[in-house]
């Protein structure tokens, strides 16, 4: 078996995305931030300590005894340290330069490598004018190191550090970035790869993959202006559509602007930029609205498509790309020009190889595929799906010129595989059971509004949907909005289809109108975040919490 790799394991990087409405709002909602110890917040944190605080009573403690049974059941590995500093800072993506947030001073941050069984100690310091975390998208962790400012640990202070020490067991493409409002939308994020230390793959190279949609810095924009001109935004000649209207404000004729176009002459809430709300852009795919923001730029590894980044290989090398959707508000359809795609794994777990042209990830989902490298210079191209942006970069295994930046390879309308058409490995099959308990999720709301939630209800930090460990849980979303949502599981991966024929995900694409209908087995005890991976959907309020009963 071959697997060497061009991008070598770096002790760094990182990412994350939302977090409760506000710390003050979590203080408000219960009584964790001041039960919390000394161990998270204001000077070094060490992981496993205080990190949650007190659970409301009858449920389990993010760092209560019930977590740290949990966590030696899971055992202890070598110990993968790695330091890790988040910054403001000037940042290249390729042909021009903006002021924004990262780790290192990368775009993406530097990705950290493990290997499956490893215990990962990674400390965090705030270099930031305000708090922040880390959350670790898709890791089955322990419950005071995910992340949560004010449900599962302190925010972490300016001037502060945090580590997060936990075992890592499952291989797979995951990655990380802050819980805490809108910071992920600006360059805190960063691939983490857990290696299979028994890998049944065979491949020469491997490619990680970031996509991201782009505004912090540009022209004046923040993603704090754009959510506050989100939320009010309608004002300015929106519709007037109730709670569940959905975005039937985008496409109406009143407007001006253009398809997928932002409104002309509106500023942003700030009043420094342009306004960023997105018009008339729709998808099939995405079964109406694709989405809220018109993003200036579209990256591939923090680099736009005028100035692409570049990866060799030699023809006929058998190429492992592994794909991860890092944007604030986009889903991407991703094709490789003159190859086709046979997928692999589907948020880090393997499913029955299934070959396909196109893959349409939403936001925080990853696709791991292989490709037999042809001879030449290809496009890889994302589609800002119902956007018409795209980013790109570039496959190269011989000579010739960079393909064009608006490249739009017919793959891209060729055969797409969709994750409900996937079949998990047997390995990782979920055994069919009926469930010991439903959970059902109503996701409401509309663009006219903005009052995102699940069930009507804006996300505060009390709210419990109680589950017991060990039981079989069905988790049901129904879409009763206009818009399309990336729903996403924290600490758990979910069967699709509710049964073992499903591949197993942490991050769901539900259409408008649709159902989906999950399963999971209630093996980690805590309390977990169910939340839209549209960042500013989370931030407007749809987020809710599974809590584990003791």
């Amino acid at each position: 078996m071959r697997t060497t790799r061009s991008l070598p394991g770096s002790p760094t990087a990182s990412t994350s995305r939302r977090t409760l409405l506000g710390a003050s709002l979590a203080v408000a909602g219960t009584g964790l931030l001041g039960a919390c110890s000394s161990g998270t917040g204001s000077g070094s944190g060490h992981g496993g300590h205080g990190a949650g605080g007190s659970a409301p009573q009858g449920y389990v403690d993010p760092a209560g005894p019930e977590v740290e049974a949990a966590e030696r059941r899971r055992g202890s590995g070598p110990v993968r340290s790695v330091r890790l500093t988040a910054a403001a800072t000037a940042l290249e993506l390729g042909d021009r330069t903006v002021k924004s947030w990262s780790y290192g001073g990368d775009l993406p941050g530097k990705e950290v490598r493990v290997t499956a069984g490893d215990t990962l100690a990674l400390t965090l310091a705030n270099h930031l004018p305000e708090a922040t975390s880390l959350h670790w998208h898709g890791l089955a962790l322990r419950n005071d190191m995910d992340g949560v400012p004010g449900l599962t640990q302190k925010p972490i202070a300016p001037g502060a550090d945090f580590t997060y020490r936990f075992a890592v067991t499952h291989p797979g493409t995951y990655w990380f970035h802050p819980h805490s409002g809108t910071q992920q939308d600006r360059g805190l994020y960063a691939p983490l790869i857990v290696d299979d230390p028994k890998e049944p793959l065979s491949y020469d190279k491997e490619w990680v993959i970031v996509l991201d949609d782009w505004v912090d810095g540009v022209d004046g924009s923040t993603p704090d202006a754009v959510l506050k001109e989100l939320s009010s935004g309608m004002d300015h000649g929106g519709g007037s559509g109730g709670s569940g209207g959905g975005h039937s404000g985008h496409d109406m004729s009143a407007m001006s602007g253009t398809d997928a176009s932002p409104s002309k002459g509106a500023r942003t809430g700030a009043g420094t930029g342009p306004s960023r709300m997105m018009m008339g852009a729709t998808s099939e795919l995405l079964g109406g609205d694709a989405g809220d923001v018109a993003y200036p730029h579209y990256l591939i590894n923090g680099r736009t498509p005028e100035a692409p980044s570049s990866f060799k290989a030699r023809p006929g090398d058998r190429i492992r790309l592994r794909i991860i959707n890092a944007g604030g508000d986009t889903a991407f359809r991703v094709a490789l020009g003159g190859h086709e795609m046979t997928v692999t794994h589907t948020d880090g777990f393997p499913v029955r190889p299934a070959k396909t042209d196109a893959l349409l990830l939403g936001m925080g989902e990853r696709y791991d595929v292989l490709v037999t490298a042809g001879d030449g210079v290809f496009p890889l191209t994302a589609l800002a799906e119902g956007k018409k942006r795209t980013a790109m970069a570039v496959l190269r295994t011989g000579s010739g010129a960079a393909p064009s930046p608006t490249s739009r390879p017919a793959e891209l309308t060729g055969k797409l595989v969709t994750a409900d058409r996937l079949r998990p490995a047997e390995s990782v099959a979920l055994p069919s059971a009926e469930p010991d308990r439903t959970l059902s999720l109503t996701l409401t709301g509309s663009m006219e509004k903005y009052d995102w939630a699940f069930d009507g209800k804006p996300y505060t930090a009390d709210q419990r949907h109680p589950v017991g460990a060990g039981e079989r849980v069905r988790l049901v979303f129904r879409n009763h909005t206009k818009m399309w949502h990336p729903v996403h599981l924290h600490g758990h991966t979910f069967a699709l289809s509710g049964g073992a024929a499903g591949a197993r995900k942490d991050t769901a694409i539900v259409r408008p109108g649709e159902t989906v209908t999950t399963d999971f087995e209630a093996d980690n005890p805590g309390l977990w975040m169910v939340h839209c991976h549209n960042i500013y959907h989370s931030e407007a309020g749809m987020m809710t919490v599974l809590g584990y009963r003791k």
